[in-house]
């Protein structure tokens, strides 16, 4: 294990133990990390039994974004396991390297989780998918040029998002699609010939977080699910301009829908 390796580690396991002498839960079952404009479902998936403000946690900063809650909640489900929910989200554009990227992940895994379902906002490459569209990740392209794992660490990534969990998520929601996630590093946001460039690729929706964590997921042996919110058309598919705004408005309008879905998914789990 490399020195970088081991201090992940160490921070991750910090953290865990705060969070769960914050919350009185040794163990945490199932992880949610909200993207933009899903941090208002928090507060509606079950009993809260802590609130954490992110950055008192070892290893997290403050969110530089709206839309995201910048706190750390631990949640008794109506099954009896405990969520973590994550809406402290650092983003490879922020510059503080893809391990920051990664801490919520590896937090998770050191507190127990063996499920993480990874949520974010994106643009649609697919018209149909109007803006407040629940999209199923079935795969991604990280476009990146990086990874969160360091060395000679090989892992497979055949199934990186696993089926198991997005046929469960189709039981709850038999009509929601699935696409192709393609992250770009940001912050700015895809020009119309890069957008075209992703659907060439393969690409379904375009955004700026998940691929990283995913892989960090991948190597700690969780299962990962993937939703997007299509919260607008990427560029050159609609002539519109792009503004965060217009992304946190999408969640906030698409949020009844949203909480419906997670909770349907929670409880199968």
């Amino acid at each position: 294990m490399s020195t970088h390796h081991r201090e992940h580690r160490l921070l991750a396991n910090a953290a865990a133990e705060q969070i769960a002498r914050a919350s009185g839960v040794v163990r945490h079952d199932i992880a949610l990390t909200l993207g933009s404009g899903w941090a208002q479902a928090a507060g509606e998936l079950g009993e809260t039994l802590a609130v954490m403000p992110a950055h008192e946690i070892a290893g997290f900063r403050k969110p530089v974004l709206e839309g995201h809650s910048g706190e750390i909640r631990s949640v008794r489900l109506a099954s009896g396991k405990h969520l973590l929910v994550i809406g402290a989200r650092t983003h490879l554009y922020e510059g503080h390297g893809v391990a920051a990227v990664a801490h919520g992940v590896r937090t998770a895994a050191a507190a127990g989780v063996s499920t993480m379902i990874l949520t974010n906002a994106a643009g649609s490459l697919r018209r149909e998918w109007k803006p407040g569209t629940a999209v199923l990740i079935r795969d991604h392209i990280n476009l990146t040029g990086q990874s969160s794992i360091e060395g000679a660490t090989f892992i497979d990534m055949s199934e990186a998002y696993s089926r198991r969990l997005r046929e469960l998520v189709l039981e709850v929601s038999p009509d929601i699609p699935e696409g192709v996630y393609v992250q770009f590093r940001g912050p700015q946001y895809e020009t119309p010939a890069e957008v075209k460039m992703a659907g060439i690729m393969g690409g379904d929706l375009v955004g700026m977080s998940t691929t990283l964590e995913t892989i960090a997921a991948r190597e700690a042996g969780i299962e990962v699910l993937g939703i997007s919110l299509a919260t607008n058309l990427a560029a050159g598919v609609s002539a519109e301009p792009l503004s965060h705004e217009e992304v946190v408005a999408a969640g906030q309008a698409a949020l009844p829908q949203l909480v419906e879905l997670l909770r349907g998914v929670l409880d199968r789990l």
